[in-house]
């Protein structure tokens, strides 16, 4: 990681377009981060996007934005992320997923084409520098043709790849420790339980070491986080053999969970969210679903 941080900084003060390969959970985001941190462009806007999060026709207008009356819905003008991100920096995380009719838009634009918003009139100049992400092999994507080859080249100018957690043995502890102290700063780790951490093969990476520390820090009742607080013993059963019968109500524990991280955010949605490692839109269609099932047994 230091190697790679270390390329990093010297990729970053240039304005090449960075692609970002690694696991699902492994930290391109804070790469990306951190890519625009030591850039020229720190001072200036930083704007991410999930390709994979929206829609064709919604991404369009997301990336390029939409005149008044472009489409039905449309009752005023609103600027794309391009725009929104001019002089700094455009960060598309899974851009393996983007759509063939909008990667044609895309390269145009990264060639530095002016471009009209959708319904527009007016063609639209910006400076950008876009940096992004994928999990999938885009050179394999090119080859079975659910890519363009020549926006692949264009994205790729330097490609950075983010090693898998388990490959970082010496990073598990530290960030382990990070994560609590954010958490709970009363709290440390037994000395079995750091152990356990560096034994886990961590599959879901970073973001699956960072919502653990978050699910101990809420359960456990004492100062020290033994192995049994981690669960880890669980995921690895999970991990060998997806089809063992469960041994727990796990819609009943993930309820409890939700409730005690309610308790401890004092009833605050976004700071309950935060502990336990999931969206503020998961935490309310999860109280939703809870509601339900208690109007239907009442």
């Amino acid at each position: 990681m230091l190697d790679l941080l270390s390329v990093v900084e010297r990729v970053a003060p240039t304005n090449v377009a960075v692609l970002i390969t690694g696991e699902t959970g492994s930290g391109k985001e804070l790469i990306a981060r951190a890519l625009h941190h030591y850039s020229l462009r720190h001072s200036k806007p930083w704007v991410d996007v999930n390709c994979a999060a929206l829609p064709e026709h919604l991404m369009e207008s997301e990336l390029f934005g939409y005149e008044k009356g472009a489409f039905s819905g449309a009752e005023s003008a609103k600027p794309g992320l391009f725009e929104l991100a001019n002089g700094g920096t455009l960060f598309l995380d899974e851009i393996g997923e983007l759509d063939r009719k909008v990667q044609v838009k895309l390269l145009r634009v990264l060639d530095g084409t002016p471009y009209y918003r959708l319904g527009g009139v007016r063609k639209i100049c910006v400076d950008v520098r876009v940096v992004s992400a994928t999990n999938v092999n885009l050179e394999e994507a090119t080859l079975a043709g659910n890519f363009r080859s020549d926006l692949y080249h264009r994205l790729t100018q330097i490609q950075l790849t983010v090693p898998p957690l388990r490959k970082r043995r010496d990073d598990i502890v530290a960030l382990a420790e990070l994560f609590l102290e954010q958490q709970d700063s009363s709290r440390q780790f037994a000395p079995e339980a750091i152990q356990a951490l560096r034994d886990h093969s961590w599959p879901g990476n970073v973001r699956e070491l960072r919502n653990l520390i978050s699910k101990a820090s809420i359960f456990t009742s004492g100062l020290s986080i033994a192995p049994s607080d981690l669960s880890l013993a669980v995921h690895n059963a999970a991990a060998s053999c997806d089809s063992a019968p469960p041994a727990f109500n796990l819609d009943r524990i993930e309820r409890e969970m939700v409730f005690k991280a309610l308790s401890k955010a004092s009833g605050h949605h976004d700071k309950a969210a935060k502990l336990l490692g999931i969206s503020r839109r998961t935490l309310s269609r999860k109280l939703k679903i809870y509601g339900a099932h208690e109007a239907l047994l009442a």
